[in-house]
């Protein structure tokens, strides 16, 4: 499902009475209302984020005895905490604007408004949205809200295991540190979790001790094994400090370990089959380059691609159009400006440098002359970056198909903006 691109805060404020500034909290909301000749119909109210606090609001809003279509509610994006009122509204047929809240606070300090009150704030968010200068931030649909959920949170166990990885890597050093001339990777499925130390694996029959690697290895590990980390085990130059306690955190970590790994694995099937069911990810499987991690990732950071003009827009969203300071006959380093989505930034650049070591890759020939023409490797990387967005988007907005030979369009063009892009940071 494509969303159409929002209205501009100019076209918002056309016909609309009112304006209805709300801040968000976890338990409490504030709202404030104005005219658009800024005089204060509602002052700032307190109400709960909940079904009666909505009620309430829902009272406020018929008192001003206006049809919803003119009244134009803004929201300040706090965390998820706006979710739920924003879609209420939103069917009730409210106007709604999204509010960034680095948008909220850098128009409060232009206007000297420097305190920092739930109350005050819902009057700044109603200033904003009879402003000018309103961006309503992106609302995602249900697909695309789906895929951020699981993609995101597919990220952030990824990041818990190797966390766990590292703390089994540091705690077995000092218990047994002999381990690893055994096993290379400590955190695989072994003995560890039944005998977490060196004296309970030195105290173990060794009968017992191989039957169990058997069981946990399928056969990989036997006897020999056993026999090996039974010697290790009783030569081993463990302080033994702290033993019992740091055996017990062991078996815990070991248990998180494999406990968030079979979670991952349940996100990753959930993920896989979400792809299966979007046209959109089978037409962006059509790079090459681009695996099933990348493209559920670039479904989730980029979104529907319908509210995005051009491209330029899309590099914008991203974060990778260049900026500079200027002031005065100074002029500073073009850098790139790096406001947009950092999940993206990050996703593509791992793409990116993975299309690097493959034999065959339109984006890897793209970097490799744009290199020959004099670019630098991070801003001929960063271009790649560019390119493959771009690509992303032009078979998504034009439902076209990949075409390697396309890649190299504008290669050239780079190539002479050598002297502004080399510098970018």
């Amino acid at each position: 499902m494509i969303t159409p691109p929002c209205e501009t805060p100019k076209q918002a404020s056309i016909g609309r009475l009112f304006a209805v500034g709300i801040d968000v909290g976890c338990e409490k909301c504030s709202i404030s209302v104005l005219r658009p000749d800024k005089t204060v119909v509602i002052k700032p109210l307190e109400f709960t984020n909940d079904a009666q606090g909505y009620a309430f609001v829902l009272t406020k809003l018929e008192s001003l005895g206006v049809i919803p279509a003119q009244i134009t509610i803004g929201l300040e994006a706090t965390g998820r905490y706006w979710e739920n009122l924003y879609h209420y509204l939103a069917r009730l047929g409210y106007n709604l604007i999204l509010l960034h809240p680095v948008q909220t606070h850098q128009f409060a300090q232009r206007r000297g408004l420097r305190a920092k009150t739930d109350a005050l704030d819902a009057g700044t968010i109603a200033r904003v949205v009879l402003s000018d200068e309103a961006r309503p931030a992106y609302v995602p649909g249900d697909l695309v809200a789906t895929y951020r959920e699981l993609v995101r949170l597919h990220s952030n166990l990824a990041d818990e295991i190797g966390r766990y990885r590292n703390e089994i890597h540091a705690l077995l050093f000092v218990i047994f540190p002999e381990y690893t001339q055994v096993f290379a990777d400590p955190c695989r499925p072994t003995a560890l979790s039944l005998y977490p130390s060196r004296q309970a694996i030195a105290e173990v029959p060794i009968g017992i001790l191989s039957a169990k690697l058997i069981e946990l290895s399928n056969g990989h590990y036997g006897l020999k094994t056993a026999e090996r980390l039974l010697t290790l085990s009783k030569k081993s130059a463990s302080s033994g400090l702290a033993s019992n306690a740091r055996a017990q955190g062991l078996v815990i970590l070991c248990d998180q370990l494999l406990h968030t790994q079979a979670n991952l694995e349940i996100l990753e099937s959930e993920i896989a089959q979400l792809l299966q069911k979007d046209e959109a990810a089978k037409k962006l499987a059509e790079i090459p380059e681009f695996g099933p991690k990348t493209i559920a990732g670039l479904r989730a950071e980029l979104g529907e691609v319908g509210r995005f003009t051009n491209c330029n827009q899309v590099v914008a969203y991203a974060g990778l159009d260049l900026t500079v300071k200027e002031s005065g006959k100074w002029k500073g380093k073009v850098k790139l400006s790096k406001r947009g989505s950092g999940r993206l930034r990050r996703l593509l650049y791992m793409v990116a440098l993975v299309s690097l070591r493959l034999k065959v890759s339109a984006f890897g020939d793209y970097y490799r002359e744009l290199r020959k023409r004099g670019m630098n490797g991070r801003s001929a990387l960063m271009a790649v970056m560019r390119k493959m967005l771009i690509t992303a988007y032009s078979l998504l907005k034009n439902d076209s198909t990949f075409d390697p030979k396309k890649v190299w369009i504008g290669a050239k063009f780079v190539a002479k903006e050598l002297p502004l892009v080399a510098q970018v940071a």
